[in-house]
C-alpha cells in the first residue's frame, strides 16, 4: 500500500459489519478499511482524533448509508495510489449504488480495455472502502470475486444496496 503522508488525524468507529479504521490529511478523506481486511494499514502516524469534524461527518454519512438513509457520499477524499489506481478508483465513484460493473467494464471504462487483471489489483488496493465503492464490481459472469474486506461484508453491503 502506498504510503499516505502527512495524515492529520484517525479514529474508530463501529458499524454492522465491525469497526472501521478513517484517516484524513488536510485535504481530505485518506482511508477507510474495516479491522482485519486485507491491505489494512500498519500503525499510522496520526494523532488519534474522533472528534475531527470530518472524521466525524464520515463517520454520520456511513451509519446513514448503513440506515438505508444516504446513497451517495459527499465527502472530500484525498486518494493516495499511482495514476492508474486513481483512474480505477475515479470509475468505482461513477457506479451508481444498486448497480453493479464487471472488472472488465471498469478497464474499459478507463480506456485499458486488456487491463482486467490490473484493474483487479487495483481495486483490491482501494483504501476508501464503502465510499469508493469497490464491493459492487463483480466476475464477468455475475459471481461475488475477492474483497479486501472478506465476501461475507460484500455480500452484505450488495444486498443493502438491493432494490426493494
Amino acid at each position: 500500500m502506498p504510503t499516505i503522508r502527512h495524515l492529520t488525524a484517525q479514529a474508530r468507529y463501529d458499524t454492522p459489519l465491525g469497526t472501521v479504521l478513517i484517516a484524513r490529511t488536510e485535504a481530505g478523506l485518506a482511508g477507510l478499511w474495516f479491522e482485519s481486511q486485507k491491505w489494512h494499514p500498519a500503525p499510522l502516524d496520526a494523532p488519534e482524533r474522533p472528534d475531527d469534524p470530518l472524521l466525524r461527518e464520515a463517520a454520520t454519512q456511513i451509519a446513514d448509508y448503513f440506515a438505508g438513509r444516504r446513497t451517495q457520499f459527499e465527502l472530500p477524499l484525498d486518494l493516495h495510489g499511482s495514476p492508474f489506481q486513481r483512474s480505477v478508483w475515479q470509475a468505482l465513484r461513477d457506479i451508481d449504488c444498486g448497480a453493479t460493473r464487471s472488472y472488465a467494464d471498469i478497464a474499459r471504462r478507463i480506456g485499458s480495455p486488456q487491463a482486467v487483471r490490473a484493474v483487479g489489483a487495483a481495486i483490491g488496493r482501494n483504501p476508501v472502502s464503502v465510499i469508493v465503492p469497490c464491493h459492487r464490481v463483480l466476475g464477468s459472469s455475475g459471481e461475488l470475486t475477492g474483497y479486501a474486506g472478506g465476501l461475507d461484508r460484500k455480500r452484505a453491503l450488495l444486498a443493502l444496496e438491493a432494490p426493494r
